[in-house]
């Protein structure tokens, strides 16, 4: 079968995400495994040509990776009409406005989130696309997440009975940067550059509750700046005027309760980064990013309160793993792979630009929850 070349305008993939995950990760493990294959038998191959303001890091990048196009002149990529797709993974607050311009360009569209920093942006952006007819997606990766797919497969079988609540914790200690570098960029906690975890992490949030638990209806959230100063890259101190933390409960399907708490200002005691603790009336599960802790009705232990004694039952021992009875692979380059067949075979893409606003919606009613401190209703977009 013939292979059809695929050229993706890679922008802002010099950063740690854009590198590991959308390039090392997805694009050229996709080019490693010899292309998509599609419904027709025939295959898609990937050629990426990299976009980045610094010169020297682009073509170190290209260079490290075997990667033969680059480019700090993205008029002149955008311009290239064999390069039909551009991908964007650089700061949020440049999102919005890149997009429109490949939009412009007749450019299929594939981009990190959140798509804007604001709700109008990010709805222009879907009303756009739809009337250039160019068609778009949204990275949603937690939901190709192996503990997340596991997750799934438990309430698609029934095995929660009436799920009741959901409780989330996600996060971990980002150092300062003064005596220890930080390991997450500057930016993300500076206002005029898009930082702030409600704007991150909501988007997040909402696409993995709406896919898991159905759609988010209402939400109360409280944000924090817990570290108030910071060390940069160059070792520079600056202040940090956006959230590093947020504490946010919301009302999703029919009446489940999910409490997630997101924090670049706590310590790890728990099985992953980030772990999702559901609870029905048939049984309660555990899901990190790979594994997945199951117990069931019938074997859950009958504790009594007793606060003289210490605690006899071991609690982690009453919980059985999920096994992985499936490969699972990349949960990034599973979604490309999804997108990339998309383009060439049709069919839905639910995880497009439309998706990408509802995570900015629910950011930006996170940020006015905080600021009035209510509940507020989800208005159907």
């Amino acid at each position: 079968m013939a292979t059809k070349r695929l050229g993706i305008i890679m922008n802002g993939v010099t950063g740690r995400m854009g590198t590991n995950q959308h390039l090392v990760r997805s694009v050229l493990a996709i080019r490693a495994q010899g292309g998509v294959t599609l419904a027709d038998g025939s295959r898609v191959m990937p050629d990426p040509i990299l976009v980045g303001r610094n010169a020297a890091k682009v073509e170190a990048l290209a260079k490290a990776h075997g990667v033969e196009r680059w480019t700090t002149d993205l008029d002149a990529a955008m311009a290239n009409k064999d390069d039909t797709l551009f991908f964007d993974a650089a700061s949020t607050n440049m999102r919005a406005g890149l997009i429109r311009q490949a939009i412009a360009a007749g450019k299929d569209i594939y981009c990190e989130k959140p798509t804007a920093d604001n709700l109008e942006d990010a709805l222009e952006l879907h009303r756009l696309a739809e009337a250039a007819g160019v068609r778009h997606g949204v990275v949603q990766d937690k939901l190709w997440l192996p503990g997340l797919r596991k997750l799934k497969m438990l309430i698609d079988s029934g095995f929660f009975g009436r799920i009741l609540s959901v409780r989330g914790e996600f996060g971990y200690w980002v150092f300062e940067g003064d005596w220890q570098p930080a390991q997450r960029p500057s930016w993300n906690y500076r206002a005029v550059d898009g930082g702030g975890i409600i704007l991150d992490m909501l988007c997040h949030w909402r696409y993995v509750v709406d896919n898991l638990f159905g759609e988010v209806k209402s939400v109360s959230c409280l944000g924090a700046t817990h570290i108030p100063r910071r060390w940069d890259e160059n070792g520079q101190p600056y202040d940090c005027d956006v959230d590093d933390a947020a504490y946010a409960t919301f009302e999703a399907g029919d009446g489940v309760v999910v409490q997630i708490n997101s924090s670049w200002a706590t310590r790890v005691r728990r099985d992953d980064l980030v772990t999702f603790h559901v609870d029905g009336t048939h049984g309660s599960a555990v899901a990190g990013l790979t594994r997945c802790h199951a117990q069931a009705r019938i074997n859950t232990p009958k504790p009594v309160w007793n606060p003289d004694v210490p605690q006899a039952i071991k609690f982690f021992d009453t919980w059985q793993e999920v096994p992985d009875n499936q490969f699972y692979d990349n949960a990034f380059k599973v979604e490309w792979e999804l997108f990339i067949r998309h383009l060439y075979d049709g069919g839905p893409f639910p995880w497009n630009l439309k998706a990408g606003a509802k995570g900015v919606q629910l950011a930006m009613l996170g940020l006015q929850s905080w600021r009035e401190r209510r509940w507020l209703d989800v208005p159907a977009l």
